[in-house]
């Protein structure tokens, strides 16, 4: 079990600390809804909870075969619907550092498919992620 604690500081902005770390951070709402976009907006973090847990579950694969996968890059677009206000998808790109083989490419983008983050989304929020390997050549 994690604990994390929410302080309301005022003005649509709040401040999160994580239990076990102590670490904090201040959220605020975007400047479409009432905010100034300071900082994270709550559901900007849902976008970046899918990014590095997909990074996360990639890295373990990693380790858990003896790959190199430090560079990694995700990037995620989040889009929101106004009525009723909610996430209603989230694109994903992740480019991968270096070829490897199909096999070791479908495994890891099984993985990133299920990762707990992505498994834990509703159903009506579209997931797509797209994988960007070294040595695909660009569609024109």
């Amino acid at each position: 079990m994690v604990q994390i604690d929410t302080d309301y500081l005022g003005d649509l902005r709040c401040e999160a600390e994580h239990g076990p770390s102590g670490v904090s951070l201040t959220t605020d709402a975007p400047v479409d809804n009432h905010g100034e976009g300071r900082s994270f907006s709550p559901t900007d973090l849902v976008a970046t909870a899918l990014g590095t847990c997909i990074a996360t579950i990639l890295g373990i694969q990693a380790d858990e075969h003896d790959l190199d996968l430090e560079g990694i890059e995700i990037s995620v677009e989040k889009e929101m619907a106004s009525n009723p206000r909610r996430i209603t998808s989230l694109r994903t790109e992740v480019t991968m550092p270096s070829a490897l083989d199909e096999q070791t490419r479908d495994r890891l983008e099984r993985a990133a498919h299920h990762c707990p983050v992505d498994e834990s989304l509703h159903p009506d929020v579209e997931v797509r992620i797209t994988f960007h390997w070294p040595d695909e050549t660009p569609a024109s």
